[in-house]
This record gives C-alpha cells, sequence and structure tokens, in this order.
C-alpha cells in the first residue's frame, strides 16, 4: 500500500508497505545531480555524498560504520546526474537505528577538513579506476561528446583538476543550497513498515528545515549529432553509438522500454543475436536508455578488435535504419513486452528497488505508479507506436558515435554516420 505526506515546510514522505517481508529500506533523495554544477566544481555533488559517512557531530566514520553493521544492515548511497541518495536497509524491528542514523548523517555531518583531505585522494583513484574500465569510461565519454557544453555533458566524478579544488566551504555552500532544500528533498521507505510510524520518525528532525520557494532553472538541450575519437592503448576498440532519446515522462516511454529490449536489451535481442552470435564480432553488446528531466539519450555499446571496428559499427546503424524503415514484427513485440514484465515483476521482489522506485516516481512524474499500471501499459504499447517511435529517434539528423582505443579516422570517419 502507498501512502504520501508532505511536511509543512515541503520535504516529502512516501511509503509503500510490503507486510510479507521482514526488512525495511529508507533513502533520503535529493533532486540535485552533477548536471546542478558549474563546470568549476563539476564533481561537487558526489564528493558530498562520499562526506555524508565521514562523521557527524555524535558519530565518527568508525561508528557510523560499526552501527549499522551491529543490526546487520546496509548503507550506502549514490549520485547521478539528476539525484542524489543516501539509503539504509534493516531488519523492521531495527527502523528506528535507520530513522537516528540516516537523520544524523544528512543534518549533522561535520565535512572535518583532515576527512575531506583523505576522502578527496580516494575520489583520485575512483576517477582513476573509472578511466582504467574502457567500457565504463567510453560512455562518459560518449556523453561528454553528444551533450557537448551542456550540464549532462559533466562526468558524474568530475576531474581530478576540479575535485582538487573542492574544500570545505564550496562543499557546504553548494550542499546547503543545493541538497539542504525542502521541496527537492524526498523520504522514501518501502518493507514491512508503518506509514505513520516513519512520518513522525523523520518529521521531528526533517521539519526544522526552512521552507525555501526558489529552485535554480535547469538548462534545457538542443540534440544534434557528433562524433569523436579518443586515442589509448588498448587491446579492443570500444564504441559508443547513440541517438536522442526521450525524457523520462514522455507519452512514448513505455514503448522506448520495449524498442531498447528488441534492439539490443537481452540475449534475444537484434544486435545480439547479429552482431554476437552470427558474426562473432564482439563478446560484449547491448543497448540502454539514459532518460532526463528534459532531455534523453539511446545508446548502444560494444567492443571489437580494431580491424572490425568499421564493420561492427556499421552493422549497428544499419539494424537501427532496418527498425526505423521497416518497423518491428508482432512476434517481437509479444517477446519483448513478455520479458520486459517479467523484468519488472522480478525486480518488485527487491525492497531496495521498490523503494528507489517509489523515490524516482516523486521525482520524475510528482505521483505513484504501481507495479499494476506499468504492466498496463507495457501491454498497450503497439507495433505502429514503436516504429514511430524509431522514426523519429533513429534519425541520421541525431546519430553520434565515440570511440575509444587504438582507433584513428583512417579506422573510423564521421561519413558512417551518413549512411
Amino acid at each position: 500500500m502507498y501512502q504520501k505526506t508532505i511536511l509543512d515546510n515541503g520535504v516529502k514522505i512516501v511509503t509503500e508497505r510490503i507486510p510479507h517481508v521482514h526488512s525495511i529500506s529508507l533513502g533520503i533523495w535529493m533532486i540535485t545531480g552533477s548536471r546542478d554544477e558549474d563546470k568549476s566544481q563539476n564533481g561537487i555533488a558526489h564528493f558530498i555524498e562520499h562526506m555524508l559517512f565521514k562523521g557527524t557531530k555524535k558519530r565518527s566514520s568508525l561508528e557510523i560504520s560499526k552501527e549499522i553493521d551491529s543490526v546487520g544492515g546496509m548503507l550506502n548511497a549514490l549520485t547521478s546526474k539528476e539525484y542524489t541518495g543516501v539509503y539504509v536497509k534493516v531488519l523492521d524491528k531495527n527502523v528506528d537505528v535507520a530513522f537516528d542514523l540516516l537523520s544524523d548523517i544528512f543534518l549533522n555531518s561535520t565535512f572535518d577538513p583532515k576527512e575531506i583531505k583523505r576522502e578527496r585522494k580516494v575520489i583520485f583513484q575512483e576517477i582513476h579506476l573509472a578511466e582504467d574500465t574502457p567500457d565504463e569510461y567510453i560512455q562518459d565519454l560518449f556523453s561528454k561528446s553528444y551533450f557537448k557544453d551542456h550540464p549532462l555533458a559533466q562526468p558524474i566524478l568530475g576531474s581530478l583538476e576540479t575535485v582538487r579544488t573542492l574544500n570545505r566551504k564550496k562543499l557546504i555552500s553548494f550542499f546547503q543550497q543545493n541538497h539542504y532544500h525542502p521541496s527537492k528533498i524526498i523520504i522514501a521507505a518501502a518493507g514491512n513498515l508503518d506509514h505513520h510510524k516513519i512520518v513522525k520518525g523523520f518529521s521531528k528532525s526533517f521539519c526544522t528545515i526552512p521552507r525555501r520557494n526558489t529552485v535554480s532553472p535547469r538548462n534545457s538541450f538542443k540534440p544534434i549529432s557528433s562524433f569523436s575519437l579518443h586515442s589509448k592503448e588498448l587491446e579492443q576498440v570500444h564504441l559508443c553509438i547513440g541517438t536522442k532519446g526521450i525524457p523520462q515522462d514522455h507519452p512514448s516511454r513505455y514503448a522506448s522500454y520495449l524498442l531498447n529490449t528488441i534492439i539490443g536489451g537481452s540475449m534475444s535481442s537484434r544486435l545480439f543475436q547479429e552482431i554476437r552470435e552470427k558474426k562473432g564480432l564482439a563478446y560484449a553488446v547491448y543497448s540502454y536508455l539514459s532518460s532526463y528531466f528534459d532531455a534523453g539519450l539511446f545508446t548502444v555499446y560494444l567492443g571489437v578488435n580494431k580491424k572490425m571496428a568499421k564493420v561492427a559499427a556499421k552493422l549497428v546503424i544499419e539494424e537501427l535504419n532496418k527498425c526505423r524503415d521497416n518497423g518491428i514484427k508482432g512476434s517481437e513485440l509479444e517477446t519483448a513486452k513478455e520479458q520486459l514484465k517479467g523484468n519488472t515483476l522480478l525486480s518488485s521482489e527487491s525492497v531496495d528497488r521498490r523503494m528507489a522506485r517509489l523515490a524516482q516516481c516523486e521525482i520524475y512524474f510528482n505521483k505513484f505508479i504501481s507495479i499494476e499500471e506499468i504492466l498496463k501499459r507495457i501491454d498497450q504499447v503497439t507495433s505502429q507506436e514503436v516504429k514511430n517511435l524509431a522514426q523519429e529517434i533513429f534519425d541520421k539528423n541525431y546519430l553520434s558515435l565515440a570511440a575509444l582505443g587504438p582507433v584513428s579516422h583512417k579506422d573510423l570517419s564521421p561519413d558512417l554516420l551518413d549512411k
């Protein structure tokens, strides 16, 4: 059962009761991410996420870890392009521990200068790790190339240069301005819980945050084609080929989920079968959607031998064009629907996923969307709707490519995108 309460200052508390489990997942979500950063402060939201675990007025970093471990719980956090979350999972009998710990972390973190100095080194290593993981790094490079000067182009981790300049004053200023904003705070909880107890547990501390009515506007984005090559000594060429996607609340979002499933979202997808199973060109090949408040990106990733990079890129583009020009078969759509519904139902068995979905529904739709409604909307999608979407987004005016590895313009050139 879903319930929602809005505190007097604007903080939202949303819950979903799942009585047959023995756990509760709770999270504090802030509608602030890397797209809300200036170029000079890129990485600051992620840095703040780290610092929330580094000590409060009454708990040290070690005491935070020990307290959650002592009840067999899990404490974690994430930063994305558009939101940040810190969350905990505990047995239902330990919900009071979760209240106190999450509230303390969010409201009373000290941002100790010594911890900032130490954590900066950790983040440097995280950035190095990302750059040493080419199948992940190319996706940051592709996003940067596609979104260009727009804030969505910025990597969530920031860069060595920007993270090096972040100090306590900058961290606290950004936190208070962007995270500590009642209308941008969502408290979500799922599991064997009582809504009124969750509201009571958080309201005492969170209702003291002063109401603020101003929210900084976000820059809009106009999609265009892009092409970028990044030379690096690697065994493979890592490719991202993509085009404009759709925003989170787009009317055709369910068609986009099915289109992605058919193109490269599963082992039976067109690209997996054509490029891996039939041609043997790649071990990893898949597609995915990135949807934001006002923009989106449809991306295909694959890693291939240098000699076959051009061939593989052409095959991907040909498959996108086939879908655009010829549409999809009814049998493909039905298979994709069953797969998507199955994945949706399986993910609903996790209280962590249910809690995160509560928050994301509130962030992007300002309402709860039930599993039953999602399944119904998936079933309602037609082949024509999927074809219409493919015709809209698989347009060469938006088609983009980024490559990382032993590659040059002799191997790949922009004219590929005109096919």
